[in-house]
């Protein structure tokens, strides 16, 4: 574990490596999970304010499970989440050549939302969970996002790497440098202590 702040990180962030492939995976992350993706409670407001706004981008079955349950819906965990289409895809979620994709996110690359999609999903597979005094920054590997394990091995790309502008927009550029200077750090005693 390494603390930042109030920011408790797996290692697992500095030590793993990932970089998502959707050409392979198909955007699995938008479309398998327990529940929907969880939401902050301004993520609730914002997803009821641009809803006009993002609407045209989405699948009918999507707009129809948002009008039917509201722009998010609470999970069996109590927490807020995005609605889900059959319980299985998010219902933001838009196909694009066979590839499940955020149709938030398609607003906002078409300048119709400055919202850019929730943060969860911007950071998957990193999870962020409040606790009292501190927030846990967990990875999870997870068997849907094996190609872009492999490809991050195959491409040297590390969790934290892969996830900067998330990590920075959860947790300030100060945090995500000094989460730089840690991961250099640690990659330094680990040569040294294989010699």
């Amino acid at each position: 574990m390494l603390q930042i702040g109030d920011n408790i990180f797996s290692l697992d962030i500095l030590e793993k490596k990932f970089r998502c492939d959707l050409s392979l995976c198909k955007g699995n992350c938008c479309r398998y999970g327990d529940s929907g993706a969880p939401l902050t409670d301004n993520e609730v407001d914002i997803l009821d304010e641009i809803w006009t706004d993002i609407k045209p981008y989405l699948r009918p079955e999507g707009v129809e499970v948002i009008e039917k349950t509201g722009t998010h819906t609470v999970d069996f965990e109590n927490d807020k989440v995005t609605p889900l289409i059959n319980g299985e895809e998010c219902a933001y979620t838009v196909i694009k050549d066979g590839i499940f994709m955020c149709g938030i996110e398609m607003a906002f690359s078409h300048g119709k939302t400055n919202f850019r999609k929730p943060v969860s999903c911007h950071l998957f597979p990193v999870r962020i969970k409040d606790y009292t005094g501190f927030k846990a920054v967990n990875y999870q590997e997870l068997q849907i996002c094996k190609t872009a394990v492999e490809c991050g091995e195959r491409e040297e790309v590390y969790v934290y790497e892969f996830l900067k502008v998330p990590l920075i927009r959860a947790l300030g550029k100060d945090v995500y440098n000094e989460l730089c200077i840690a991961a250099k750090e640690l990659r330094k005693k680990r040569i040294k202590s294989s010699r």
